[in-house]
Formats: C-alpha cells, structure tokens, sequence
C-alpha cells in the first residue's frame, strides 16, 4: 500500500484537532487530519463545532430572545406577541453551524492541511491509518502523530439513551417538539444550558442531581446565587437523588430516582428525560495498543506536556486530564504543535476560564473560596453587586455579582467569579490579568468605560482593599 508521509498527522477534527493542523501549517509544517466527522457526517469542527457550543449557544441565543419578547418587551415599551416557530429556530441553528464547518475547510486549504474524512486509528510507530466510509483504508506515514479524538456523553445504568425519548445532549439540541416536561439528570453545565433553553420555550423543567448542589466546581457563593436564579425562573431541582431507571415508551418516560440518604423512591413522570452527567474521553479503536499506550481506567491518556508514553505521539484536549472544555484544547493544540516544531510551547492551567451560558452567565477563572481555605491561604474578597452598577440598572439586569479573590499578603489576583449580564465577555480581563500576576489594585486603578457592566470588574477589584465607590 503506498504511503503519503507528513511530518504531523493529527487523529480528531475538533477544536483541538483543527486548530493543531491551522497551527502547524502556519509553521510550515506538512500536515493532515484525520475526521470523520459527527456520526460519520464529514463535516469538521467536533462535537463543539456540530453537536455542543455552538448549536447549543444558537438556542440559547433564540430562546433568550423569544423569552425577552414574551415577559419583557412590553415593560420597555415595544408591545408584540411573539409565536414561537420552532422549525425555524432549528433551521437558524443549522445554518450558523454550517458557515463556521465551512470555515474550518477554507482555513485548512490556506494552511496547507491536508484533510482525510474517515476513521484513523495507529496502526504502529509513524503509521496511522483511515478507513473511509466505503471501507477504503488509506496509509499515512508520520514522524509525529496527535491524538485529538475528544470525548462522547457518559452513560448511566438503567438509563438508555434512544435519543428518542431519553436523549442524550445531541439528542436534546433537535426535538421536533417543546416538552410539556423535561427531566434533565445532572445539574452541571451541559444539563442546566439545554434545560434552560426548553424551560424558556415553555417545557416544564425538572433538574435531578446527585450531590447535594449544583455546578460542581463552581464557587459555592456562586452556585448558590445561580441555583436562586434558576429556581426563580421556574426551574425544579431534585438534589440529592439517585436515578434508579428509566423507562420509555412511545408518549414519554417514567424516571424513577430515590434519596442519596436513603428514603423512598419516587417515580417522575415525563415527555423527555435528557441524561446530562458528563462526558468519557473517546479513546476506544485508535489502535494505542500498537505503540504501547494504556488508557487509564476511565479511558483518559496520560501525558507530560503532551508527549504520551509512546515516542512520537502525542495527545490533547478531551482524550487528557483537566477541564473538558474547547478552548482548553485550542492551547494545548498551539503548546503541543509549536513543542514539535522546536518552540516553546506553553499552558497555563491555573487560567482556563469556564462559563455557563444561561441568563444570568456565569463565569470563573482561577481559585475559588473553598480551594483556598482547603490550601490554608489567607485571602481577601471584593465583591459587587449588579444592582449598584449602572449599565445593568438601566437594562433591566441587575441579577448577580462580581467577586475577586486576592492573596491578602502580595494582592496578587488569586480568581475571579462573576454571575450576571454578558459575565462570559469580561472574564477574558481577569485572565489577562492573572496571566500578568496583576494585584487587584492593578485593576482597580485601572480606568473602565462608563456606563459599562465591565465597571463592576473593577469596583469589585477595589472592595478588595475596602473603597468600593459605587455600593
């Protein structure tokens, strides 16, 4: 079998997989990717790209609006009666999905990526091969491979997935219907986002979480704040309860879940139940076994700045550990391809943000509360409140706050937590500064435009050392 060779073949079309290929063609490198696309659909760009972010991010966006125009449009005087056409919302949410797959394939061709739809798997040392959809194998030769599959929805037993009635998160982002009720089991940002976007077009919304709150993770102050939120809005939440089985059939499912402390159990009748508890990294026939690589027991990759056990492989984004979020694979794509190509490559893990896109958002990077106090570190806190913040007050979005964490000895900013309007825009600031090792006084002596929701960023920064102006 003839062989094309390339000095960097990379396994997985994602936002790790594509924006490693774009990076090492900018650096000369030859280059090809490996995809086959979602369900064997062909287009790039992953689960983000075609079946998560970004579908998701439309209907939050739609429905949002749809909401807006529906509870309080009338009260800043634009009188309308909105009819929600959901076929419609589906097609808007495609048609932006498809543009962005599309630009993938533009920036490969002006990078110089070659692109191979199929399976790959590593067939040896420098060896990967792609099994095309009419079963077709091509062989590619490789001084470097990457591994940049992602990662699939996590299972639960005693509850199917049928992505007809129990669905999973790609599932729940095409119902040809709105639910009259829709049960979401687990309470983290996947379950809350698309629950949020059916309880705004008018499902009844029924959250059951095993722990006892929501958004692990995530600040408890926060959480707590956003749990209100959430519950105010119309939201049910069932915490502390273990799903026992699911059971559906043509008109809905029967959900029956008990306590976590032991009592009775309780049977939950629905139109749909989404199963929402995370996601498993998708390592399962790449052919590790070839060169060496074991999996650990939950199917993730072990990696030392992103160099596998095996010489010349190498892994990132969901496939290793950490947060399995898509701009945490875009850094370690750029680190792991500029390593190879003899640079310094470089990821801050301290500083990976993470948002909840639901309204309020929420948004967080870095330490919270409770990590420092497990850690012993002395710490001081400056917080605000949306209500006292201008731009908010008049846009009728007062709900939430900012809140800085700093070291009390040096100020260094230790971790940022915002809930509230448009947080996951502003969050970016306090990246950059902790990127800089910036003291919160650097922020807070920083000047910010008025009227702004940014202006809380800063009034937080400066209740750090106790003069916040404006509350």
């Amino acid at each position: 079998m003839a062989e094309s060779t390339y000095d960097v073949v990379i396994i997985g079309g994602g936002p790790g997989g594509y924006n490693a290929a774009i990076r090492a063609g900018q650096l000369g490198l030859k280059v090809a990717c490996v995809d086959k696309g979602i369900d064997g659909g062909g287009t790039l760009g992953g689960t983000c790209l075609n079946v998560g972010c970004m579908p998701s991010k439309a209907l939050l966006h739609a429905s949002e609006l749809y909401e807006l125009a529906t509870k309080d449009f009338a009260g800043l005087g634009i009188d309308v009666a909105p009819k929600l056409n959901l076929k419609q919302m589906q097609a808007q949410k495609a048609d932006s999905v498809g543009q962005l797959t599309k630009g993938i394939e533009f920036l490969f061709k002006k990078n110089k990526v070659d692109r191979y739809q199929g399976a790959g798997r590593i067939a040896g040392p420098g060896k990967v091969e792609v099994t095309g959809a009419d079963g077709a194998v091509t062989s590619l030769a490789a001084r470097d491979i990457v591994i940049a599959t992602g990662s699939l929805p996590s299972g639960l037993p005693g509850v199917e997935v049928d992505n007809k009635r129990i669905l999973d998160s790609t599932g729940a982002l095409s119902l040809p219907d709105v639910p009259g009720h829709l049960v979401v089991i687990g309470a983290g940002i996947i379950g809350l986002e698309l629950g949020s976007v059916w309880r705004r077009l008018g499902a009844k919304v029924t959250v059951v979480e095993f722990l006892d709150r929501i958004t692990p993770g995530m600040d408890g102050e926060v959480a707590k704040t956003f749990q209100r939120a959430l519950t105010k809005q119309g939201m049910v939440f069932k915490l502390g309860a273990k799903v026992t089985g699911a059971k559906a059939s043509k008109k809905g499912v029967s959900l029956t879940c008990e306590p976590v402390a032991g009592g009775a159990a309780e049977t939950i009748e629905a139109d749909y139940v989404l199963l929402a508890i995370g996601r498993k990294p998708y390592t399962d026939g790449l052919g590790l076994e070839s060169v060496g690589i074991t999996p650990d027991k939950r199917g993730f990759i072990e990696t030392d700045h992103w160099k596998t056990s095996a010489p010349g492989v190498w892994a990132i984004g969901d496939v290793t550990h950490g947060p399995m979020l898509a701009h945490k694979a875009e850094e370690e794509a750029v680190a792991c391809i500029e390593t190879i190509a003899g640079k310094a490559g470089h990821v801050n893990y301290g500083i990976i943000p993470s948002v909840v896109y639901t309204y309020p958002e929420v948004a967080w990077v870095g330490k919270t509360e409770e990590e420092l106090k497990a850690e012993g570190r002395a710490y001081k806190a400056g917080k605000f409140p949306f209500t006292a913040n201008s731009r908010a007050k008049i846009n009728h979005e007062t709900e939430g706050f900012a809140k800085v964490l700093a070291d009390a000895a040096t100020d260094e900013v230790l971790g940022a937590h915002l809930i509230g309007p448009s947080v996951s825009e502003m969050i970016g600031e306090y990246c950059v500064a902790m990127e800089f090792r910036a003291a919160s006084e650097d922020v807070a002596r920083t000047c910010h435009p008025h009227p702004t929701r940014s202006e809380a960023l800063r009034q937080a920064a400066m209740g750090v050392e106790g003069w916040t102006m404006q509350a």
